[in-house]
């Protein structure tokens, strides 16, 4: 018996240096004839509230209005310029539950997860025009563990017929078996790993076009919670601020924060695919 237990703890062990192997090799091994086409890149864009969730509301304009007019423009940009497969999860002033819109990322096996929102620096008291700049935000430590329920439900996607020509790096994975959640485990820490990456990556661009830089922050976001991909909410600009809410209105406003999020996803993309 005490032999058996080693031979099953030795095999659970290989399956996890097996598994982080080839998912380094995916990481940096550039494609050949060897290795099977990855799928098409895609990105769920996610226009934060909608129909009566207003969001934070300014002198001039909502949240859910301005920001789902960027991710509109946000998602032609990113087919036209990069060829990217892009899901919204509203295209009109419709509210969407949370798990709903982080469900559309994982049954259509995205690679990015992104809410985009507007920030207010308002109370029910005080206002604060004062307060600038952008941040983006990823999923805290204390609702991780609803992230692993959505990767254990994923887990499923591995049963689908068409699975395997999709998706190679992770066949021989069986979700039934109690050993592959190793893996999931792994692939936990990775995608934290890259959301940071992602969240480094936007921030950086946003500075590029002189927006105050709040940095990148954890929070226990219910959206991102069951998204079982890298996963972020970044935050354009303060409603609150007559200057920002203007600037976010403007044509000149929206193209340079779509310049900076396109280029944040290209860099993003690169890094992960070299």
């Amino acid at each position: 018996m005490k032999f058996l237990n080693s031979v099953k703890y030795i095999s659970y062990f290989a399956l996890a240096v097996i598994f982080i192997y080839t998912a380094s090799s995916f990481q940096t091994s550039p494609n050949s004839s060897t290795n099977p086409p990855k799928k098409t890149f895609t990105v769920v864009l996610d226009p934060g509230h909608g129909g009566a969730a207003l969001g934070a509301v300014g002198r001039r304009s909502k949240e859910k209005e301005i920001v789902l007019e960027v991710c509109l423009k946000l998602k032609k940009e990113l087919e036209e310029k990069l060829g990217i497969n892009v899901l919204l999860t509203r295209t009109t002033d419709v509210d969407v539950p949370f798990r709903t819109r982080s469900e559309l990322a994982n049954k259509n096996h995205a690679d990015i997860f992104m809410s985009v929102h507007a920030n207010s620096a308002n109370t029910a008291r005080t206002r604060n025009p004062q307060v600038t700049g952008t941040e983006t935000l990823v999923l805290g430590f204390h609702r991780m563990n609803e992230q692993d329920v959505a990767i254990r439900e994923n887990a499923d996607m591995l049963l689908e017929d068409n699975y395997e020509e999709n998706n190679a790096d992770l066949m021989g994975f069986d979700p039934k078996d109690p050993s592959s959640y190793i893996v999931f485990k792994v692939m936990k820490r990775q995608y934290r790993d890259r959301s940071i990456r992602l969240a480094s990556l936007i921030q950086n661009e946003f500075v590029t076009s002189n927006r105050p830089n709040r940095g990148v922050k954890e929070q226990g976001l219910a959206v991102l919670a069951r998204a079982s991909m890298p996963a972020v909410l970044t935050e354009i600009g303060f409603i609150s601020s007559p200057t920002e809410e203007d600037y976010m209105l403007s044509e000149e406003g929206q193209a340079e924060i779509i310049k900076n999020l396109v280029d944040a996803i290209k860099n993003y993309k690169a890094a992960v695919e070299r």
